[in-house]
């Protein structure tokens, strides 16, 4: 199988290439671009650079991740849960990062904040129904299937 190659642009001089973690690995590694490290107050939020900008294919999306151990052990996590990166978008990737723990968090130029994910979807058409088909779960909604 061919490894799709992702076109990326530089747009500041310190920015790093997005980079997987092992050879497994979904996500490749997004980097905070800054000149000196940032503070993170408990409950704040942040946008940090990566300084660089992608271009995605069409009928594909960037889904910008946590990494895990960034958010396990510091409570450092993207805001917005997942972030999404249109194939649309040239501007700079950002990653709104929120300091979900009780203590003050800093960053470091060059460390790796979030985790890019390059994936397929389906852009649907949407349309009125007065019906929709039946299913044995119905409208059963949280905890419904009995797990």
């Amino acid at each position: 199988m061919t490894t799709p190659t992702l076109r990326v642009k530089a747009l500041r001089e310190n920015a790093i290439l997005p980079a997987y973690g092992s050879a497994y690995a979904a996500g490749a590694d997004l980097c905070a671009c800054i000149e000196e490290p940032w503070a993170f107050q408990p409950g704040e939020t942040r946008l940090v650079p990566t300084g660089l900008a992608v271009e995605i294919p069409a009928g594909y999306a960037g889904l910008i991740y946590a990494r895990s151990g960034l958010a396990a052990k510091r409570g450092l996590a993207p805001a917005n849960k997942v972030g999404v990166v249109d194939a649309d978008y040239r501007g700079e990737v950002m990653v709104a990062l929120h300091n979900h723990s009780n203590t003050a968090q800093e960053i470091q130029p060059g460390e790796r904040v979030a985790q890019l994910v390059v994936t397929p979807f389906l852009q649907v058409s949407y349309e009125w129904s007065g019906a929709l088909e039946d299913t044995a779960r119905g409208a059963g909604g949280f905890g419904s299937t009995g797990r």
